[in-house]
C-alpha cells in the first residue's frame, strides 16, 4: 500500500525537489505539495496542491484528514541569514509548525515525521573537524536555536509518545533547479549562476572559509533513504550528522575556471562571515552511514561539471 505524504514547504529549495522524487516513487496523487504561496508554477501544476500556512494548526490538520496523510515532511523554515532579520519570525515558523506536526503523529492522525535539521546546530565551541554525531552544541544563529531546540522536541516525542520521526543535519546545499533561500551557505549556489551569467562573482565569504556542502540530488536520495529504512534502523531520533564534501569559495572557484577559464572571484564579506565560522569545516556522519546505509555521489568535480552543464542550459 501507497503511502499518502503531505510536504509542508513543498516550494522552497530542498522542497520542490524533494516533492518531484517522492511523486516518483509513490505516485503524483499519493504526494500532496503545501505551501502558503504559489510561486513555483511547475510544482503547483504538477499534481495536488494545497495553500498552508505551517503555523496554522488546525489548516494543516483538516489536510491530513482530507488526504488521509500517513507520512509528513515539514521543510518549511526560515533559514540562517534570513533568521537573523527576522528573528521572531524565524523562531514562530520554525518551533511552531513542528510543535503542530508533533502534536498530530502523537495524537495518531499521522504515522511519521520528517523533520531537517542543519549544521547550524553547532557554535564556535563545537569540534570544526569531523565535528563528531554526539557533541558540544552551542548555536549562534537564531536558526541554529530552533534547530538545536527541534532536535531536543523530536527526541522527546520519540521517547515520551513513540512519535516515529526522522531528521538529518544538512550541510549546505547545491542546486540547479532552484534559486537560493536565504542561507549562510547560498553563496556555493550562487556562484554557478554568475559564473555563467558574468563570468565573475563577489563572495560574501573569505576565500579560505571551509564548510560542509552537498549536492541537492544526495540530500534528496538521504532524505527518502532514512524515511525509506526499517524503523529499528533508525537509532538516532535528534538528527543524525550528515556530509559528503567540504571545500572554500576559492576551491569551488578553481573547479569552475576548470570549464569558464575566465572566471574571477573577489571577496567581500558581510555578516554572514561570523556565522559561518561559528560552524563545522566537515562533519563525521559515520552513524548515518552505518544505521541506514547513507553514502553520497557527488564530489566537488563532479558537481561543478553537473551545475554548469545544466545552468548552461537553464540560460542557453
Amino acid at each position: 500500500m501507497k503511502s499518502k505524504i503531505l510536504i509542508i514547504g513543498a516550494c522552497g529549495q530542498i522542497g520542490s525537489e524533494l516533492t518531484s522524487k517522492l511523486r516518483q516513487l509513490h505516485g503524483i496523487d499519493n504526494v500532496i505539495a503545501s505551501d502558503i504561496n504559489t510561486r513555483n508554477l511547475d510544482l503547483v501544476n504538477s499534481g495536488p496542491f494545497e495553500i498552508i500556512d505551517a503555523k496554522n494548526f488546525n489548516a494543516v490538520k483538516d489536510c491530513c484528514k482530507n488526504y488521509n496523510i500517513d507520512t509528513v515532511y515539514l521543510m518549511a523554515a526560515l533559514l540562517s541569514a534570513t533568521g537573523e532579520k527576522y528573528p521572531m519570525e524565524a523562531w514562530d515558523l520554525n518551533m511552531n509548525s513542528l510543535f503542530h506536526v508533533l502534536n498530530l503523529a502523537k495524537g495518531g492522525t499521522i504515522k511519521k515525521v520528517f523533520w531537517p535539521s542543519s549544521i547550524a546546530v553547532f557554535g564556535p565551541t563545537t569540534p570544526n573537524k569531523n565535528t563528531p554525531q554526539h557533541t558540544t552544541m552551542e548555536p549562534t544563529t537564531v536558526y541554529g536555536i530552533t534547530k538545536q531546540v527541534g532536535e531536543r522536541w523530536c527526541e522527546y516525542y520519540n521517547q515520551r509518545y513513540g512519535v516515529d520521526v526522522r531528521s538529518i543535519r544538512y550541510p549546505g546545499i547545491i542546486s540547479w533547479k532552484t534559486m537560493p533561500g536565504g542561507g549562510t551557505t547560498d553563496y556555493a549556489v550562487e556562484i554557478y549562476h554568475k559564473a555563467i551569467t558574468e563570468k565573475k562573482y563577489e563572495c560574501f565569504l573569505s576565500k579560505e572559509t571551509e564548510l560542509p556542502m552537498m549536492f541537492m540530488e544526495d540530500a534528496i536520495d538521504a532524505t527518502v533513504g532514512i524515511m525509506e529504512s526499517d524503523t529499528k534502523k533508525i537509532q538516532i531520533r535528534s538528527a543524525y550528522n550528515l556530509a559528503a564534501i567540504s571545500f572554500t569559495p576559492e576551491q569551488i572557484a578553481n573547479s569552475i575556471k576548470k570549464h569558464i577559464p575566465g572566471f574571477q572571484i573577489t571577496y567581500k564579506p558581510d555578516f554572514r562571515q561570523a556565522i559561518a565560522d561559528s560552524w563545522p569545516k566537515s562533519i563525521d556522519d559515520s552513524a548515518a552511514r552505518k544505521d541506514w546505509s547513507w553514502n553520497h555521489k557527488y564530489d566537488l568535480e563532479a558537481m561543478t561539471k553537473e551545475m554548469i552543464l545544466q545552468l548552461k542550459k537553464k540560460y542557453n
